[in-house]
Parts: C-alpha cells; sequence; structure tokens
C-alpha cells in the first residue's frame, strides 16, 4: 500500500460531497486518505468553501489526520492524486432545467439522464472529462479515474473511445438503492443482499438473488412483486410495476425502466407537474438551497439526514466501497460500469456495459454469470447503446448529424421530425456550454 493517499474530488462543491466524506471516515481504518482535494469552478466556490469547512468539521469531529483543501486549481489537486472522482454538472442546475422543460414542451419525457436530457448533459459533459482524463494521463499516470457523472454509460464510451488515460470506471448508486429496497421489503440489513446485476448505466437489470450468499432468487422476486414500489429512487415517480409484466420478465428492472415500460404513465405524470410549474430541477433547487443553509450552521459535524433528499442518495456507499476495494485489492464483487471485454457476446470487446465485477488493483473484472443478454431486453439495450455511442461521437466531434441520429433513435423521442426540431432547440439553450456545434474553425482542424 502506499504510504500516503490522495484523493482529488472535481465537483467538490455539489451537495453530495458530505456523504462522500462520511464513507470515507468510516473506512479510514482501510482506506487512510491523508489529502482529500475538492475542486470547483469560479461559480461554484462559494459551496465549495461552505463543503470544505463542512468537511474540516467532519474531520475534526471524527478525529483522522485527514486533510481538506479546497481549489479552483484542477490541476494542482489532480497532481499525484490516486484517485480522481468526478461528480459535475455543467451547466449546473439551470441546465438541468431545460434538459427537463424543453422536451415537456414538445410533449416528450424530460429527464437529464435519459432522452433528449440525457443527450445534452452528455453533450456538455463529455469534453469536461476528457479534459480531466488527459490532464490525469499527464499529471497522475496511475490514478484511477471514478466516474459518478450522469450520463455515465455515454461518458463512459467516450473515455474507451478517445481518453489518452486508461485507468477509469463510472458508478452508479441504482443498484445499491435496489439492493436497499430489496433488503427494506425482507426487513433486514442491506449488508445481507446481493444481487448479480448486467445491463447499462440506468437500464441495468437484476438477475439472481442472494441473501447470506444463499441463491433466494424465487422467493425473493415473489416478495418483489408484491411490494416493487418500495424498490426506487428518490428522484424517480414511486409507480408500482404490472405483475403479470414482473412475471414475463423475469428479471428484476431499475427504477429508471420505468421510463421506457411504463412511458405513457410517467410522461402524463411529468406534465401535469410542468403544467403546475414544477419539474425535477425546481424540487433539486429548492433542496439544494435548504441543504447549503444546513451545511453553514458552523454547529455541524455530520452528514445531515436531508441529503437522503437528494435522488443520489448512497453514493457513499457505493464510490467509497469502490475506492477502497481497488486500492486494497479485495476482489469482492460490486456493481460498475466497465469495458465488456468478452463477457457479453451481443457487444463488442470495447463496449461499455453495467455488470457485477471482481473489484481489483487492476480494476474491475466482469462476473460473467451471463454469456448475453435474454431477448427480452437484447433489443432496447442495443438501441440506447446505439444512442450512447452516437451521443459520445457527437460531443467529441461537434457532430450535428450524429446528435440527431442520437436523439431520434431514443425510444423516448423515436420522431424524426420533432426530434429534429426538439434537437434544434435544445442546441440554441445550450449554445454557451457546446461551442464544437458552433464552431466551424474546430470543424476544419478537425476535418
Amino acid at each position: 500500500m502506499n504510504k500516503f493517499l490522495k484523493i482529488a474530488t472535481i465537483g467538490g462543491g455539489s451537495s453530495y460531497t458530505p456523504e462522500f466524506l462520511e464513507g470515507l471516515i468510516n473506512r479510514y481504518n482501510e482506506l487512510p486518505v491523508d489529502e482529500l482535494w475538492l475542486v470547483d469552478i469560479e461559480e461554484g466556490l462559494e459551496k465549495l468553501e461552505i463543503i470544505g469547512d463542512l468537511a474540516r468539521r467532519m474531520v475534526n469531529k471524527a478525529n483522522i489526520p485527514m486533510k481538506i483543501f479546497t481549489t479552483a486549481d484542477r490541476k494542482k489537486a489532480i497532481k499525484d492524486a490516486d484517485f480522481v472522482t468526478i461528480q459535475i454538472r455543467v451547466g449546473q442546475l439551470k441546465a438541468r432545467a431545460k434538459d427537463e422543460r424543453i422536451p415537456l414542451a414538445h410533449g416528450f419525457i424530460g429527464q437529464e439522464t435519459n432522452g433528449a436530457g440525457g443527450l445534452f448533459k452528455g453533450l456538455r459533459t463529455i469534453p469536461v472529462i476528457l479534459e480531466i482524463a488527459n490532464e490525469m494521463s499527464e499529471l497522475c499516470p496511475n490514478g484511477w479515474l471514478i466516474n459518478f457523472t450522469n450520463p455515465v454509460g455515454m461518458v463512459m464510451e467516450a473515455l474507451i473511445r478517445y481518453s489518452k488515460h486508461r485507468k477509469f470506471v463510472g458508478l452508479c448508486n441504482v443498484p445499491v438503492g435496489i439492493e436497499r429496497g430489496i433488503a427494506k421489503i425482507l426487513d433486514i440489513d442491506h449488508h445481507r443482499i446481493r444481487i448479480d446485476f448486467a445491463g447499462l448505466n440506468h437500464m441495468v437489470y437484476g438477475f439472481n438473488i442472494f441473501v447470506d450468499d444463499e441463491n433466494r432468487t424465487s422467493e425473493v422476486f415473489e416478495k418483489y412483486i408484491n411490494d416493487s414500489a418500495l424498490v426506487n429512487m428518490k428522484n424517480i415517480d414511486p409507480m408500482e410495476w404490472d405483475e403479470g409484466f414482473l412475471r414475463a420478465l423475469n428479471l428484476i428492472p431499475c427504477p429508471y425502466h420505468k421510463y421506457y415500460y411504463k412511458q405513457s404513465h410517467m410522461l402524463e405524470s411529468q406534465l401535469d407537474q410542468y403544467k403546475n410549474g414544477i419539474t425535477r430541477a425546481e424540487e433539486v433547487i429548492k433542496t439544494e438551497t435548504e441543504l447549503f443553509n444546513i451545511y453553514k450552521n458552523v454547529e455541524l459535524n455530520t452528514k445531515p439526514n436531508e441529503l437522503e433528499k437528494r435522488g443520489g442518495a448512497y453514493y457513499s456507499d457505493a464510490a467509497c466501497n469502490l475506492i477502497s476495494s481497488i486500492y486494497n485489492n479485495k476482489g469482492d464483487l460490486q456493481v460498475v460500469t466497465t469495458i465488456n471485454g468478452n463477457t457479453i457476446k451481443d457487444f463488442p470487446p470495447d463496449y461499455a456495459i453495467e455488470i457485477s465485477s471482481y473489484i481489483t488493483k487492476e480494476g474491475p473484472i466482469p462476473y460473467k454469470f451471463i454469456n448475453e443478454f435474454p431477448l427480452s431486453i437484447k433489443g432496447l439495450i442495443s438501441q440506447i447503446k446505439a444512442f450512447e455511442i452516437n451521443g459520445a461521437e457527437a460531443a467529441v466531434e461537434g457532430s450535428y448529424e450524429k446528435a440527431l441520429l442520437a436523439i431520434t433513435l431514443n425510444p423516448l423521442i423515436a420522431n424524426d421530425v420533432l426530434g429534429h426540431k426538439l434537437l434544434d432547440e435544445m442546441l440554441e439553450a445550450n449554445k454557451q456550454y457546446l461551442p464544437r456545434f458552433f464552431n466551424e474553425e474546430f470543424h476544419r482542424a478537425n476535418r
């Protein structure tokens, strides 16, 4: 093990950071972080300092010798880092509001990681993450890039295709949330549950369910069917699944599958809220304001319970478990987005998949519990994979044609004429964050 351990968190002014820090504190004996660098852009420095002060109070309470640094100098933070975690939001929550409102105005689902909103979050985000990865290749070539930023699948496709840095893993809290939901149904501690997952990010399915390492899939699946609404995310409408559909599917869908399998119901619910002037972005802005007012309290020295209102709750479990397992070469099973290799024969080796994987110091090794996706889910997964790849390539190339193909291929749009109009409107609304789409010099230089 290294005698000195440095972690840099890009987007350190995020409201999620106290939970991540809590995870590091709780694992300090196995993950002795000497320095945690929290990085943000100029517009986020006020929030960064609030988070930094809270982080120092949390570390002081825990009585551990972890130093907390806050900075806008990304390169300084990245230099010699063992792990660089990325939790950024290019355009901040105002951009998210556009990602949700503009599609809804056209009669499509407005969601920040799925459909048109997911595409535009990817278009804004991917160039920035590739910059960070390329800086890592020079400043910390042995460091691991741990990406939490959505859309994780599209970001991973970009990293696989374009990054100079080759040590990266994508991470999501959805599988952890599903396991916690199943544990709630069974009224047991969530650490006793393990599920074999495979699919794509925000399109992952649960196959086998283990309780205390014993395969109890059939028994637990029956209980899940009767109480499926308990397996959900804070940011998704808690609609119950149709019992007949679940029995026919014979897999556990993730909460984000509701946007596809319950599309009309989800759209109706969103449009009702939209007509009343409410989107998830507005709810998050309100929650963020409340959280930062709480964080300012100089007496506060722990993660507040109010943070669980955010849709990304439980990232500390996923993120810190992943980092610790790489650092300690544990070889335990965790769910990550990684390179397919020869795992799923439906995809080429260089595609990204989300799958239960053994976590080692060399990175994730996918657990090959299936050779191919069942026919029932193969088509949807392939369609979303085409969306992810075209979106990633569009972001890097500034390609209008690939962006148009991505938005039209997505099953939440699936309309060439309206998709075309939606693309044009969202490009114009995001113009300041998408110079590659509007810069002729960029296109000439990259021909």
